[in-house]
């Protein structure tokens, strides 16, 4: 299974149906980029979407197709049963998986899995009720990467009315921050931003994202990923800290000790151990671009 999935902080959607885009995002410096059968197509267009994204993966060198993500429409949908299809093909040419719309139970994603191939990854979207109350077993689910939070979707399934800070979403993010640790999946990825003209709400939204747990999240614009990475990606004096904890810890032998006048314990140095995995992720993408 593909660890780049499990370590992204940014997933950035296009529509399959613009096929020129594909190679744009994917130089866009994200990190993973979801390719839309989804919301993004029409239902008349649905089939030359499977179309379009198979000719413009086929001429993507494999480091680029390790790195797309292909959004499935949800279990139930006319058009279910011809993406697994397509799905089954594109993993066989080096897709690294789907991200599985609207997911509700397990046994979808045991379906999904099946038809992708055992070395696909899974991202299912919780995007209702149902899927937050089935959030264990998806996180659970053989083939799971992490899980994702579609909020909009769910807004509309709960019949919620949220305000600009979300502050109504607290439980259910939290929900899937938990369900991802207790199956011990990588953390989970958050929703869209859907002002693409201000970065400072992007960087409001990635913040809370990462106070809460969150390891990732998804985007609808390029612009968008750049102040994604500043919020994640941790800057030289956070890593300058970490790295000191780290070595204050090893010189006492373990255990505990003071650092500039206040206690380190096993705790803190997990935190400074996030710290430097989430900075030798970025310096990996800097590596990449």
């Amino acid at each position: 299974m593909h660890d780049l999935a499990r370590q992204a902080t940014s997933f950035l959607f296009v529509p399959a149906t613009r096929p020129e885009r594909l190679a744009k995002a994917l130089d866009s410096g994200a990190d993973m980029v979801i390719a839309d059968w989804e919301d993004a197509v029409a239902p008349a267009d649905k089939d030359s979407a499977r179309i379009a994204l198979a000719q413009a993966v086929a001429g993507l060198p494999a480091a680029a197709r390790a790195r797309v993500l292909v959004r499935i429409n949800a279990e139930g949908s006319p058009w279910h049963g011809d993406d697994l299809q397509a799905l089954a093909i594109l993993a066989g040419q080096g897709v690294a998986g789907a991200v599985v719309a609207k997911a509700e139970g397990a046994g979808t994603l045991q379906a999904v899995a099946r038809a992708a191939g055992p070395d696909a990854v899974l991202l299912p979207l919780v995007e209702s009720v149902a899927g937050l109350d089935a959030a264990d077993a998806l996180a659970a689910a053989p083939q799971v990467a992490r899980l994702a939070f579609g909020h909009l979707d769910f807004q509309v399934d709960a019949g919620m009315a949220c305000d600009a800070g979300e502050e109504e979403l607290l439980p259910m993010r939290m929900a899937l921050v938990l369900a991802s640790r207790r199956a011990r999946r990588a953390a989970p990825v958050d929703g869209v931003t859907v002002d693409t003209r201000d970065p400072q709400r992007l960087a409001s939204d990635a913040r809370r994202a990462l106070r809460m747990g969150f390891g990732g999240k998804l985007c609808i614009h390029p612009a968008q990923v750049q102040p994604l990475h500043a919020v994640f990606d941790p800057d030289a004096q956070a890593v300058d800290q970490a790295r000191r904890v780290r070595q204050a810890l090893q010189d006492a032998g373990g255990g505990v000790c003071v650092l500039d006048g206040r206690m380190v314990d096993a705790p803190v140095l997990q935190q400074a151990g996030q710290v430097l995995a989430r900075h030798a992720w970025a310096q990996q993408r800097l590596a990449r671009d």
